[in-house]
């Protein structure tokens, strides 16, 4: 575990980082639930993505707690993230959505598994569904052996008791993950602007050892791509092509080889059924996207860096993936027993 520098002595325990974009209504709740958390030695950092809705600036008035920044352009949800680690006094990050509503001993329960697992820097928390009640919105990251990232449980009815254990990353919506970790590997890939950064940073973090363990019984309420839609072409361009970024950068040895195949079979089967929802043209323009010349070359020199500082195996990675390459149709929950490192 990295030492603490002088900051984080004389610094909060833990960074509370919101990214903000055309957040409307959700903003103000989100901070009053910060507000009533049961664990307080945290400071709060809203970095707001030059929107123009005045949400941001009313809620930093409405609490002053809040260090608020203007970033002054849309820097998107991977740029804004990294600008406010760098910022940050804690020893901790905690990564939260504008969209997203801790119950108030959210932070108290990360906290309190940060030190029943002293090895491990990187946690996720229970998201359940804002918009629908009775459902989830996800219990963490997998991966399936076709590199296709889904979200744990999402939309399934919460089981009577979910286990405390290993999942393959962190949703970005609701994780805590250790500050001097998440500067050290390069935070988020910030050309992918936004959706699923956090599943490359979460494989990246794997490649170099570093586990994520789901801690249950911290629970926020996520509303899900309030700002910019479920189903949107925005989403859509954006989730299809940085999919095969994460897919091409991190997939290891001779896992790669051996998943192609299966990982263009997948898409083609994802593209179909866009087809048959009528919304295939974005997604085409996200996988074209990931294809040109210039950013594949960027993608395969970022390969080679990550795979030259790898410390897990493509097996060790194989074995903590979901097997099924369609194991996304029925969001399965992946929980494995943690054993300790």
């Amino acid at each position: 575990m990295p030492s603490e520098t002088t900051e984080h002595k004389t610094g909060p325990a833990v960074t509370v980082v919101i990214v903000s974009y055309q957040s409307g209504p959700t903003l103000e709740p989100c901070l009053a639930r910060l507000a009533a958390q049961t664990f307080r030695d945290f400071e709060t950092i809203l970095i707001d993505n030059f929107s123009t809705d005045g949400a941001p600036q009313a809620a930093a008035k409405a609490h002053p707690w809040v260090d608020f920044v203007e970033a002054g352009a849309n820097l998107g949800f991977a740029a804004g993230n990294n600008l406010a680690a760098r910022r940050a006094k804690g020893r901790w990050l905690v990564l939260l959505n504008p969209d997203a509503y801790a119950e108030p001993d959210w932070l108290e329960e990360l906290m309190a598994g940060a030190a029943r697992h002293p090895t491990v820097k990187s946690f996720a928390s229970l998201q359940l569904s804002a918009d629908r009640p009775g459902l989830l919105d996800g219990a963490g990251d997998n991966v399936t052996s076709a590199g296709i990232p889904f979200r744990g449980g999402y939309g399934r009815k919460p089981p009577a008791v979910l286990p405390e254990g290993e999942v393959f990353s962190a949703c970005g919506a609701a994780m805590l993950i250790d500050r001097d970790l998440f500067l050290s590997v390069g935070g988020f890939d910030e050309r992918y602007f936004c959706y699923c950064e956090d599943v490359d940073l979460g494989y990246r973090l794997r490649l170099y050892g570093e586990p994520t363990l789901l801690l249950p019984k911290a629970k926020v309420a996520h509303v899900g791509s309030a700002s910019t839609g479920v189903r949107s072409d925005f989403s859509i361009f954006h989730g299809s092509r940085n999919r095969v970024w994460t897919f091409l950068k991190n997939t290891p040895g001779w896992l790669l080889p051996v998943t192609l195949p299966l990982h263009v079979a997948v898409t083609a089967g994802l593209l179909l059924l866009h087809w048959r929802r009528g919304d295939v043209a974005p997604a085409i323009r996200g996988i074209r996207a990931a294809l040109k010349r210039e950013d594949l070359d960027q993608v395969m020199a970022d390969r080679r860096l990550i795979q030259a500082r790898r410390k897990a195996s493509p097996g060790a990675i194989l074995r903590v993936m979901s097997i099924d390459p369609a194991a996304f149709i029925g969001r399965r929950f992946v929980i494995r027993k943690w054993r300790g490192a």
